[in-house]
């Protein structure tokens, strides 16, 4: 599969500055699984620019949108 990154970019919500993987979806799926957390898609906007991808942090904000 060839990697669509420019297609990817213009729906990334990761806000990190000189994020090397950004547009690169399965490079950071991985690298955020590795560390036990999630990346910017599984977050609101609010909750995304905190830069806490923990697992956490997704259930909060999930819960405080859910509702």
């Amino acid at each position: 599969m060839e990697c669509q990154k420019e297609k990817n970019l213009e729906s990334c919500p990761c806000t990190y500055p000189g994020c090397a993987k950004k547009g690169l979806c399965c490079e950071c799926v991985k690298h955020h699984r590795e560390k036990g957390a999630l990346p910017a898609c599984y977050f609101s906007p609010e909750a995304e620019k905190t830069y806490d991808r923990s697992i956490e942090n997704f259930v909060r904000d999930w819960e405080k949108y859910s509702k």
